[in-house]
């Protein structure tokens, strides 16, 4: 076991590790499915009552489904979950699993012939990880459903983040295990949440200090940081990372938003991944963000637009910092 100086999180369930994260946010559940032997699965982020929602993409290696409906231009006003997923584009298909739940539940866009549940979807890239030919399923989409809760969200190796991971430049032998994360800013009444599935190419930073917290060594047997962006400044190509890296962020506030603030919002989330991440939006990155309206409150754009960086930023280091050693990839929780 490789030895970092980076500090490990509270064992879960301890009291100092519990903070409010993005179901804080009311009208928003969130439920894991998890498979650790093939080392994949999906994370759905359910607003039954309906969202206006909105998505930025800044990468260049997005795998993803409905998410035209985000567009203000969209017919659809509301979407009634999120679903994130591993697996690569075979991921998708748990999307599938969100939307057969919901349905039965009576939940969606109403038609003349059906209630057709909206659920834009997005994937990572996690089949080097674990059994490549396993991926999340419509089945591991409604089992997700089934799990989603309004409190406490599993972090590190759970759901979407089960076989995340970050400091691919050199390949996974010389990578970190990353992880799924979430956190919420207040400002009064007003809230914005964030959950994170933190899987890049690059290097995770600690934001205060600019330190490297996760990424990249120098070898598959060291502890010390290559440092991702300094490699490709001295002409490092990412050839063993490929395309199959991506970050994919929610978040989601009690504020009331139109179609067009919300897609604004998703803009302002990635201020938190500039912030964490580095090399970050590459074109072997699929980075993208989504934004929910769940509420009435007022609220400044330009303000919730600082909340949500902060939130996404404290989502992906609590992302890495959860993150256990897993398919031969160190992880910070050991």
């Amino acid at each position: 076991m490789l030895s970092y100086r980076a500090a490990r999180p509270a064992r879960r369930g301890c009291h100092n590790d519990l903070v409010p994260g993005i179901t804080a946010i009311e009208g928003i559940r969130v439920g894991h499915a998890t498979d650790l032997k093939a080392i994949t699965g999906c994370t759905v982020i359910l607003c039954e009552r309906g969202a206006v929602a909105g998505v930025d993409i800044r990468g260049g290696a997005t795998g993803s489904e409905e998410l035209d409906v985000m567009n203000p231009a969209h017919i659809t006003p509301h979407v009634h979950a999120v679903m994130l997923s591993g697996g690569s584009a075979f991921g998708l298909e748990a999307a599938s699993g969100a939307r057969r739940w919901l349905e039965r539940r009576g939940i969606g866009f109403r038609t003349g012939a059906a209630v057709v549940p909206i659920v834009p979807a997005a994937i990572l890239y996690d089949l080097g990880i674990g059994e490549a030919g396993v991926r999340p399923t419509r089945e591991m989409g409604e089992a997700a459903c089934e799990a989603a809760t309004s409190g406490e969200v599993a972090e590190g190796n759970a759901g979407a983040g089960t076989g995340a991971t970050c400091g691919k430049l050199f390949g996974l032998r010389r990578a970190m295990k990353a992880g799924i994360g979430t956190f919420l800013v207040s400002a009064g009444e007003i809230k914005v949440g964030a959950l994170v599935a933190v899987n890049p190419v690059g290097d995770v930073l600690d934001p205060e200090s600019g330190r490297i917290l996760a990424g990249a060594r120098k070898a598959a047997e060291s502890s010390e940081f290559a440092d991702s962006a300094a490699a490709m400044r001295r002409g490092a190509t990412g050839a063993g990372a490929g395309r199959s890296n991506t970050t994919l962020a929610v978040v989601a506030t009690n504020a009331r938003l139109s179609k067009v603030q919300a897609n604004r919002l998703a803009q302002f989330a990635h201020h938190g991944f500039i912030r964490a991440i580095r090399p970050v939006h590459t074109s072997m990155d699929g980075d993208l963000a989504i934004a929910l309206s769940c509420g009435q409150a007022e609220a400044s754009l330009d303000m919730l637009g600082l909340l949500a960086a902060e939130a996404v930023v404290s989502a992906i280091v609590r992302a890495v910092r959860a993150a256990r050693t897993l398919g031969g990839v160190p992880g910070l929780a050991g």
